[in-house]
């Protein structure tokens, strides 16, 4: 059974940068493209970065392009999400996710089949 764990979450002020990463269990990510998403409260999930499972295509959310990079490491079965000039209102629930019946990446949450437990991140302004 695959298991997602992501951490290094926590309180940043705007301006600042985080490291979030994803370790998987019980499967190799090589057989997965992988996303993250957020979720603000009272807020449906919102698709931010997603990367194919050999790392050769990144798509993006407007909101977050070019502040924001995907990155695996599928040696260390694990993803990252460097955020940069974080803004108050990239605060919310981060989420790991994996999608394994499709080819390419997707932005719709409905197509990733495993989440992780999601970390916090807060923004101060």
């Amino acid at each position: 059974q695959v298991h997602m764990v992501e951490s290094g979450g926590g309180l940043v002020q705007a301006g600042g940068s985080l490291r979030l990463s994803c370790a998987v269990s019980g499967r190799s990510i090589i057989f997965y493209a992988m996303g993250w998403f957020r979720q603000a409260p009272g807020s449906e999930r919102e698709f931010l970065a997603a990367i194919t499972s050999s790392g050769g295509s990144r798509d993006y959310a407007e909101s977050v392009k070019g502040r924001f990079t995907i990155s695996r490491d599928n040696g260390k079965n694990t993803v990252y999400l460097q955020m940069l000039n974080v803004k108050p209102e990239d605060t919310g629930a981060y989420y790991c996710a994996a999608d394994a019946r499709h080819w390419g990446t997707r932005r719709e949450a409905n197509a990733y089949d495993v989440w992780g437990q999601g970390t916090q991140v807060t923004v101060s302004s």
